[in-house]
């Protein structure tokens, strides 16, 4: 099959491709939000510098290591850091100039161009839930997640309005020999949606069949000269740089995709249990880790990553919403943009077993927590449950649902003319209403967010129709969803290229469950 031409893009052929995308049904996708309100700094001056010098002096004297890998080893001795066995310790300056050549935003291309994403600046976009090895729905209860589930959230993200991203590994589809199931995930994201989506990372040779799937997709000169990928590049915190997670650095990089290289930290297990000390070693690692990816290619995008939570000293579970998650989140921010990195934080973070109160409240607290923070891009914003060990399908939608209210709160307040409101003011007078003037008849389609989900009915009619709760109709809005999903349009060429390659590797070796 030829490249194109036309923009680099691979050609649509043939009058059925457009006869396709003439009578498919196209569902409503808001832009990413382009924030009008100002983050929320919780350092001061004095305390990002201390937070910084110490983030230099842990890479300097306690170093961190890039385990079995030899050539990662010889890039950081010849930029100029000492390497003693597997650790490298980095000379203060140094991570933090490697770190200058990468870009400040980066546009995601997604294969319909109007869903393309702007990675950024004042820019969030919105990911679903990643890594789930359970699925849980309110019929079929709390079981393994099989591709057919990965399938079906792939479709509700592609139905969900205020969800920019496709995402990556929605849930792990266990049904499917581990070699071999980044092919049919991929396959998913690339066929079932439009929208962007993320690179398989759990191997090298993993990520550059993701690479290869995306030229067939979008065609190889585009994918050369544009990023049409981000990937979860993980830390294995504290301080340590595993050789698969760089491997599949190493493979982005190269090729100009993105990577997200964030610490992975449970407070008091993986870093010190002090708001402080935590960000000093996120910083730290952050650093070593951007600074790597510069090493491989000068100006490959990446994103200053930060997952983090506290822990229930009485348990060992990890808890979510909390205020010291806040304080971190809300500090790594600021830590980013003084970088001049993209940042990746937040979700829809809760440690409930069920879309319950306490999934609710702790839901609510992290998805605000990430808008104000400066968040540019929220992995897990809907569907995560039970610590991340749960994709549920009636938390998806609701979670969906809310990220509306991320979009309008992202506005600000409109102090144009009309946002003034002095003309209802004059119209009504002492003692009236709104309901009828002109300024709330011009405006009652768009002058309050409304959810698609919650139930807004008195309650007679509430009572009458069953008197549902919100996992219930979360649950009929899935079912309604799904038979109402209809795929995007794809050029058939390009779907059987990419069903060739995906049988292709298949057949190239056997099954591995491990």
């Amino acid at each position: 099959m030829s490249d194109v031409a036309a923009g680099g893009r691979r050609a649509r052929g043939g009058g059925a491709a457009r006869r396709a995308e003439r009578t498919g049904i196209s569902f409503e996708t808001a832009r990413f939000i382009e924030r009008n309100i100002p983050n929320f700094e919780i350092l001061n001056e004095e305390a990002l510098q201390i937070i910084e010098w110490n983030a230099e002096t842990v890479l300097e004297e306690v170093g961190v290591n890039f385990l079995e890998n030899p050539e990662a080893l010889d890039r950081w001795r010849a930029a100029g850091a000492d390497v003693r066995g597997e650790r490298v310790h980095i000379p203060r300056g140094l991570a933090r100039k490697l770190c200058a050549t990468a870009p400040r935003t980066f546009t995601q291309h997604a294969r319909n161009p109007a869903r393309n994403v702007e990675v950024g600046g004042k820019n969030l976009v919105l990911a679903p839930v990643y890594g789930p090895p359970f699925v849980r729905d309110l019929e079929g209860g709390r079981r393994y997640a099989t591709i057919e589930d990965f399938r079906n959230f792939v479709k509700l993200g592609y139905m969900s309005k205020w969800l920019h991203h496709s995402g990556g590994t929605v849930c792990e589809p266990t049904d499917v020999a581990v070699n071999k199931r980044h092919l049919d995930m991929l396959h998913a994201h690339m066929t079932l949606s439009d929208k962007p989506y993320m690179g398989s990372v759990t191997e090298p040779v993993r990520a550059a069949d993701s690479v290869e799937m995306s030229k067939i997709l979008f065609g190889s000169d585009f994918v050369d000269q544009n990023t049409v990928m981000t990937s979860l590049i993980n830390i294995n915190s504290p301080l340590t740089f595993d050789s698969v997670m760089m491997g599949a650095l190493e493979v982005y990089a190269k090729a100009n995709q993105a990577a997200i290289i964030s610490p992975f930290i449970v407070g008091g297990a993986m870093a010190p249990v002090t708001v402080a000390g935590t960000l000093t070693q996120v910083l730290a690692e952050v650093l070593a880790g951007v600074a790597y990816s510069q090493l491989i290619r000068p100006g490959a995008p990446v994103i200053f990553g930060a997952f983090v939570t506290s822990i229930d000293m009485n348990s060992g579970a990890p808890t979510f919403g909390t205020p010291e998650a806040a304080h971190i989140t809300y500090g790594a921010g600021q830590l980013a943009r003084r970088l001049g990195l993209p940042y990746r934080s937040g979700g829809s973070f809760c440690g409930s077993k069920l879309p319950d109160a306490q999934a609710a409240y702790e839901t609510a607290n992290s998805l605000n927590m990430a808008l104000l923070a400066g968040v540019n891009f929220m992995l897990h914003a809907c569907g995560w449950l039970e610590g991340g060990l749960v994709s549920s399908y009636e938390k998806f939608v609701m979670d969906a649902d809310q990220l509306g209210t991320l979009h309008h709160l992202a506005q600000g307040i409109k102090m144009d003319e009309n946002g003034q409101g002095m003309d209802a003011i004059r119209e009504v007078g002492p003692g009236g209403h709104y309901l009828g003037c002109a300024h709330t008849q011009a405006n009652f389609k768009s002058a309050f967010w409304r959810s698609d989900l919650l139930d807004y009915k008195p309650f007679e009619t509430w009572d009458e129709e069953g008197a549902r709760d919100t996992q219930q109709l979360a649950s009929e809005r899935v079912k309604k969803q799904l038979a109402d999903y209809q795929a995007p349009a794809l050029d058939e060429g390009i779907r059987e290229a990419l069903d060739e390659y995906v049988a292709k590797k298949k057949a190239a070796e056997p099954d591995a469950f491990i």
